[in-house]
């Protein structure tokens, strides 16, 4: 079997166009192990939320084409859903599009002192992300940061 990160870009490629077709965007395709099972995880997006009935209509249509290009070699779950206010930024298209939200920086090891940081995403520049935190934009490298997400205040 193909890598998990193979198989991913196999299946971003091959069902892209049913998504284009539905006016849905793909925000995230993942192949993980969850215990005994496999699952096929691929999280769509619009700009005016997503519904149930969203992710229902991608997966009848993508069902058909996954049989069609068969990425996987192994019994696997398909799951569809929307990535959710509170959303992991894992490729720089992530960050790209989420500039202005509020995000969360949670680090492998403390940087500067501190386990996390919170502020407002201002884009990436090289292998930093841009935060502004307190008035300030700050440089944070990417490689000290174990996940980034965009957090929502109530």
């Amino acid at each position: 079997m193909a890598g998990a990160k193979n198989i991913a870009e196999t299946v971003r490629e091959g069902i892209k166009p049913v998504a284009d077709e539905l006016g849905l965007a793909i925000w995230d395709v993942e192949f993980l192990k969850e215990g005994a099972r496999r699952i096929l995880r691929v999280t769509i997006d619009h700009e005016d939320g997503i519904t149930i009935e969203d992710c229902e209509r991608m997966h009848r249509a993508i069902d058909p084409v996954l049989d069609e290009i068969d990425p996987i070699d192994t019994a696997y779950d398909l799951e569809v859903s929307s990535p959710g206010i509170e959303r992991e930024l894992r490729t720089d298209a992530h960050v790209d599009a989420s500039i202005g939200e509020f995000v969360e920086a949670r680090f492998f090891a403390p940087f500067e002192g501190k386990k996390s940081i919170e502020g407002i995403l201002r884009g990436r520049q090289g292998a930093d992300v841009l935060l502004e935190i307190d008035g300030t934009v700050r440089p944070i490298p990417r490689s000290a940061i174990a996940k980034l997400q965009t957090v929502f205040k109530f």
